[in-house]
């Protein structure tokens, strides 16, 4: 009779704790949304500890299964990287004073 009561208890004060490890199982089961949803947990780091590596992981296996939210969260994890790679490309060449440097930086503060 206790364990029920203490099952319950768990679920209704870290409820975001038990959220993320049902998801998780049905994410390893193969379920997209599922999948989908432990992806988006590691990337805002609820339930768990925030991890952007881990959350790419599991969008990319749920779009592969088709998953349109998962495949274009994949696509702007993409796109940021290689945009902070650029803009760290950028600012290496501006330190050592090239003069086509400044004006992109200013580009790309503009569109971040």
């Amino acid at each position: 009779m206790i364990v029920p009561i203490l099952l319950l208890l768990y679920i209704l004060l870290c409820y975001e704790n038990f959220h993320f490890h049902v998801a998780h199982m049905y994410a390893h089961l193969g379920y997209p949304n599922a999948q989908h949803i432990v992806g988006q947990r590691y990337l805002q780091g609820t339930g768990v500890e925030k991890n952007e590596e881990m959350a790419m992981h599991w969008f990319r296996e749920a779009a592969e299964q088709g998953h349109p939210h998962s495949s274009f969260n994949l696509a702007v994890g993409k796109l940021k990287n290689m945009t902070m790679r650029v803009y760290t490309s950028i600012f290496v060449e501006s330190t050592h004073h090239y003069t086509a440097a400044p004006p992109v930086i200013e580009k790309l503060e503009e569109l971040v």
